[in-house]
């Protein structure tokens, strides 16, 4: 509870200062995707950690937005940093070191715990493939962002947003009632891009509020720096696939190194398809919906860390045995500072019954 009762103050803060902030977080900046050489088959690692030194006026939404990362990924990196005055002169460890997480590397892989997506473009003859990674948002525990495969169904550029009953009666309730239509404009919460998901109602879309990247705070749908969303737009093409994955501890190899990538594990709840599909009809129309083709599957409620750790260090060592330092492991999780660590080396081959040397 403790992540979602920080996520709830800077709420809280962000509705305070929003002036403030959203002036920080609109100065111009350029797209800053990481992109990388995809690995070879069996390593998994990609990037490097940075540290740099804050200046008096920076915040962690300043920051992160400069370096291509999200608020949360940002402040577990520096849990003892303040987010809001970080002070000039403070040293700020940029987690840009990433394991890939455990899914087919092809089209678009949404992590929700690392509020991260992979992005791995084709292959093209004669060039090395790579993988782009961008900070998201993701939906609020009462509105969760749903698991499983879909894909890019639609794009729209310059959106105009439907908001549906059920966010439209939330928004009377705290005062700020929304029209039945947002027509395109700086007042739209889907910015100037646009991907509709094959699952109902989800998107992939830009946002009139960049200081909340990075954070659970949507009401279901995939929220990015718009920068990023038109970077992202430009290239893939309707039917892209798209894996939603709930994946809080990953570990992947780095040539003879073992690395653990933990996150906090995300508190989640079991809505029932048709509150799932409901969720956020942005973009079109409730008649124009696309039928849904994904195979969906919503977490219940998850098991403690060290149980997902546990069961994702049983999947990464089937293949490829390893001695493992599991204080380490256990560290790495309970801090969960999303930043990778070596636990583990290739296990020694046993020699073969056969060359057992008989006196």
């Amino acid at each position: 509870m403790a992540g979602v009762n920080e996520m709830q103050s800077t709420k809280r803060r962000l509705a305070r200062g929003a002036g403030g902030l959203l002036a920080l977080a609109s100065l111009a900046v350029a797209a800053r995707a990481e992109v990388f050489p995809l690995p070879p088959e069996g390593d998994d690692v990609i990037g490097s950690v940075a540290v740099i030194q804050s200046v008096a006026e920076d915040t962690f939404v300043d920051i992160a937005r400069r370096h291509g990362l999200g608020y949360t990924e940002l402040r577990r990196a520096n849990p003892d940093v303040d987010p809001w005055l970080p002070g000039a002169g403070t040293r700020i460890v940029l987690p840009t070191r990433f394991v890939l997480p455990d899914a087919p590397r092809r089209g678009v892989v949404l992590n929700l715990p690392e509020y991260r997506l992979y992005y791995y473009p084709p292959a093209v003859d004669g060039k090395p493939r790579t993988v782009h990674t961008y900070p998201i948002s993701i939906g609020r525990m009462d509105w969760e962002t749903p698991l499983g495969s879909t894909r890019v169904t639609a794009k729209a550029e310059r959106p105009t947003w439907y908001p549906p009953a059920s966010i439209r009666a939330e928004h009377a309730a705290d005062g700020d009632p929304l029209p039945g239509v947002v027509p395109p404009g700086p007042d739209n919460p889907l910015g100037n891009h646009a991907l509709r998901l094959g699952l109902p109602g989800y998107l992939i879309h830009g946002t009139n509020r960049p200081a909340g990247v990075g954070m659970r705070v949507t009401h279901g749908c995939i929220r990015m720096f718009p920068e990023d969303i038109a970077v992202l737009f430009g290239m893939l093409p309707v039917g892209t696939p798209v894996n939603i994955v709930n994946q809080p501890i990953k570990f992947g190899w780095e040539q003879e190194q073992l690395f653990v990538e933990a996150h906090e594990v995300l508190a989640r709840v079991a809505p029932d398809a048709t509150e799932a599909a409901d969720t956020e009809v942005e973009g079109v129309a409730a008649d124009e919906r696309a039928p849904a083709d994904a195979e969906t599957t919503v977490a219940a409620a998850e098991d403690d860390a060290l149980t997902v750790m546990t069961r994702a260090f049983v999947a990464a060592t089937a293949s490829r045995e390893a001695v493992a330092d599991w204080a380490a492991m256990e560290a790495a999780v309970d801090e969960a500072r999303g930043i990778p660590t070596a636990v583990g080396t290739p296990a020694p081959e046993a020699a073969p019954e056969f060359l057992t040397v008989m006196e």
